[in-house]
């Protein structure tokens, strides 16, 4: 499991400002955030994590995934979802994961800091307010 949060903390080291911070309350369980806001949550292993996505991506992963499930605490219904990271994950699936921890960065991220991930994804931001 050592492996998986050293595959996660890379995908979460390329985000501006993203940080880990383990949570003693919960046992020291990490959390990743961009100024103070989760975007993920995971176990010592990372073998399961939380994460936000758009509502309708959400229902679709949960509704594809194995072992995917909307997030408890009523998180569910504003697009967190919970999922296992399969043991014998491809590089395809860490390829998805990737997305889906760099979705939910943008998400939760201020509007600048967004800005520069879906950038650095070739996605078109309308300018505005930040």
């Amino acid at each position: 499991m050592v492996a998986n949060m050293n595959r996660l903390q890379q995908i979460v080291d390329e985000l501006p400002e993203a940080t880990r911070v383990d949570i003693e309350a919960w046992d020291g369980q990490p959390t990743f955030r961009v100024r103070g806001k989760n975007f993920v949550f995971t176990d010592v292993g990372a073998s399961r994590l939380t994460l936000k996505l758009p509502v309708d991506e959400a229902e679709a992963v949960v509704a594809t995934e194995t072992d995917a499930e909307p997030a408890g605490y009523g998180l569910g219904r504003h697009g967190w979802v919970s999922l296992a990271i399969p043991l014998d994950a491809s590089t395809r699936w860490w390829a998805q994961l990737r997305e889906w921890v760099r979705t939910s960065y943008v998400l939760v991220a201020p509007k600048t800091l967004a800005r520069l991930v879906l950038a650095e994804d070739g996605v078109a931001t309308t300018r505005g307010p930040s």
